[in-house]
């Protein structure tokens, strides 16, 4: 499902956890899918009952990566994350960082790539004065979306 709003996820957040079910979050801008994304994804859920994934806008995207990305725009991004089995939900953010999607959903679990530590995670400290933990997924060697376009762009 497709989130729309903050005040959207912080329903679902409230009703899933009256429900007793563990929310795992995570979030990046997943520009062209590729199997490092999909290993994390599968890690990321195995570690609750529903994952969440925030997404980068496009505008936030161009920010943060350079005036030529996303190779794919939101929408499309979207549905791709949509259609993997291990994604229950997936909501857009703006912002540079998923900080106010966290505040609003709250999750039990926040998760993030190994190329982070505990203390570079956005919203680490909203999650555990919750009660709540972050966790680190390795990530798949040789994968990355910047890598697919180098090598792309010397062909």
């Amino acid at each position: 499902m497709n989130l729309t709003s903050l005040d959207d996820l912080a329903r679902l957040g409230a009703q899933l956890r009256a429900e007793g079910k563990t929310v795992v979050f995570t979030n990046g801008v997943f520009d062209i899918l590729h199997a490092g994304h999909v290993t994390y994804l599968e890690a990321a859920r195995a570690l609750g009952d529903v994952l969440i994934v925030g997404v980068n806008a496009d505008a936030s995207v161009q920010r943060l990566k350079g005036p030529e990305r996303p190779v794919n725009m939101l929408a499309d991004r979207l549905t791709v994350l949509q259609a993997l089995r291990c994604v229950d939900h997936v909501v857009a953010f703006d912002d540079d960082t998923p900080l106010r999607v966290i505040e609003s959903l709250v999750p039990q679990i926040l998760v993030k790539g190994g190329d982070y530590t505990r203390d570079t995670v956005v919203g680490a400290d909203v999650v555990e004065q919750h009660g709540g933990r972050v966790e680190i997924i390795p990530l798949l060697d040789g994968r990355s979306t910047t890598g697919i376009i180098n090598r792309v762009r010397t062909v």
